[in-house]
């Protein structure tokens, strides 16, 4: 959200701080709790903005959440913005739940408040044709996004193919199925390799990633520990993961790893991989954990934490560090 919310309009974003030991849940007092840091740093709250499923967690909001959410924004009188552009990639149960089924259920929720956000870019697998839905119930959002959409229109072509397919019900049914089990596939092939290792990822049910837990490799707690040890994956392992701390992951040491981008082959190698990079540091697989967390430790005192954020490499899209001119430009 920093680079699509951020960087052409200035608006600020504060994260709601959750944590690991409830999965990472979206609470009511995480929620009140931002909120009171924000009203403290004088900072006006106009809204709040969910993915669900979540990016990068890769698990749905369920029910009581969302209500927990619609009644927060009710007493807030802010906005709720839910980016649901993930809905249609949930392998296993828990159903997805849309904050539309949450609004017919209470009808003092005030509908002027919530905005839905959806695309066929991730679900259908057409990032390329940049069809983009916002489905608001209120109607001067969507008077101001109709205007302004015509700087931005889907050509002809691209309506007629995407009406086509839509309209074939048969073929969606197959579609979205065959895709949920190929997904349920991958995850569950990744994390049992990842497993192998004693690494952890969060039990997921959806999207197109996975949320690896490192924690156990970084030589202590900090953003600083966790981005030379993302600058270690990305040069030495040759793999390109994103760092918690690029998605305001409180908790360093999480990473988020896309799995649906790539082949069988891809997977074996990304795997043999991280393998390898977990064996030559000196640790062995299937240690005993103490205190929950693994026993691993990377062995970096033969290279300086600073020489390692210093060194060259291809920046992640995602990447903390603002080395980027597209980062850094103002205009």
């Amino acid at each position: 959200f920093d680079r699509d919310l951020c960087w052409r309009t200035e608006a600020r974003l504060l994260p709601v701080v959750c944590h690991s030991s409830n999965n990472f849940k979206v609470t009511r007092k995480a929620l009140e709790e931002a909120y009171a840091k924000a009203v403290e740093a004088n900072i006006s709250v106009k809204g709040l903005l969910l993915t669900n499923p979540s990016n990068p967690l890769g698990t749905i909001l369920d029910r009581d959440t969302l209500r927990e959410a619609m009644s927060f924004i009710n007493e807030k009188n802010i906005h709720l913005i839910c980016d649901e552009i993930y809905a249609a990639t949930v392998f296993r149960q828990p159903d997805f739940i849309s904050i539309a089924e949450i609004i017919e259920e209470d009808q003092e929720y005030n509908r002027n408040l919530v905005h839905i956000i959806y695309s066929l870019s991730k679900d259908m697998g057409f990032p390329g044709f940049r069809v983009g839905i916002v489905y608001s119930y209120n109607d001067a959002v969507v008077e101001c996004g109709r205007k302004m959409s015509s700087f931005g229109l889907v050509s002809s072509q691209t309506q007629y193919l995407i009406a086509s397919m839509l309209s074939d019900d048969q073929f969606i049914g197959k579609f979205l199925l065959e895709s949920a089990g190929r997904l349920a596939t991958r995850h569950n092939d990744f994390t049992d390799g990842l497993r192998q290792v004693g690494i952890k990822c969060l039990n997921g049910n959806a999207g197109l990633f996975l949320w690896m837990d490192l924690r156990g490799l970084l030589i202590d707690s900090t953003v600083e520990a966790e981005t030379a040890l993302w600058q270690m994956i990305i040069n030495d392992v040759k793999l390109n993961v994103s760092p918690g701390s690029s998605f305001h992951c409180s908790e360093p040491g999480w990473f988020r790893v896309c799995i649906a981008n790539m082949n069988e082959e891809t997977t074996k190698v990304a795997l043999a991989r991280i393998r390898e990079f977990v064996l030559r540091n000196g640790n062995k697989p299937n240690r005993k954990e103490k205190c929950g967390q693994s026993d691993l430790r990377l062995r970096l005192s033969f290279r300086r934490i600073d020489d390692v954020l210093r060194s060259p490499c291809i920046m992640s899209p995602h990447s903390p560090i603002p080395q980027s001119p597209l980062v850094r430009t103002r205009t």
